[in-house]
């Protein structure tokens, strides 16, 4: 039989994720890459048309920063799920995100500013291409300027927006406006 060895105890170290981050930052700081100097990249929508866009306001789409990190931008990056409209907003949105988005308030204002008076139509085309593009302040801004306007709607005003057809007939709709009323008080009426 053969002779069994004991392995040597390796000290278990705890550390707490605070810790882990601080040390990776630190590691970071010491030793820091180097800032890479934008280039112009094109975008083209699915009905040909192309924007330019620099690669540093680019990078907050990570589908597209995905593309220039693993050196696949030899020349315009085709977009076939965003139309030239929607492009056209979204490639604004970058260009005027990056001078804001470390400053949350700045952010915020911003992504008020962009979006009022947007229609719901515009919203699900933009919010569709952010999700395809991977851009999430551009995402999340969306969906919050959705739930926004959803705000004190009614059941039918909501199933008319989001083309939605009731399960339930009129009697089932009655009965549970009478075990929930508290989900039908303060709504605004709809507007035809």
């Amino acid at each position: 039989m053969a002779e069994s060895r004991m392995l040597p105890r390796i000290p278990c170290v705890e550390i707490t994720e605070d810790e882990w981050r601080a040390k990776k930052e630190a590691e970071k700081a010491a030793h820091p890459e180097p800032e890479k100097e934008p280039i112009p990249l094109i975008l083209m929508s699915s009905d040909g048309q192309e924007f330019s866009i620099m690669s540093d306001a680019a990078r907050f789409s990570e589908t597209i920063n995905n593309m220039v990190e693993d050196g696949c931008v030899t020349s315009a990056i085709p977009l076939p799920l965003v139309d030239g409209k929607t492009l056209a907003k979204v490639v604004a949105y970058l260009n005027k995100l990056l001078p804001v988005a470390k400053d949350t308030s700045e952010k915020r204002k911003m992504d008020e500013e962009f979006l009022s008076g947007e229609e719901m139509s515009a919203l699900f085309e933009i919010i569709l291409a952010a999700n395809y593009l991977n851009i999430k302040d551009l995402l999340s801004a969306v969906a919050q300027k959705i739930a926004d306007m959803m705000k004190n709607k009614s059941v039918k005003w909501v199933r008319k927006t989001f083309g939605i057809e009731s399960d339930y007939t009129e009697e089932e709709e009655k009965a549970i406006q009478d075990e929930s009323p508290w989900a039908y008080e303060n709504v605004d009426p709809d507007s035809e």
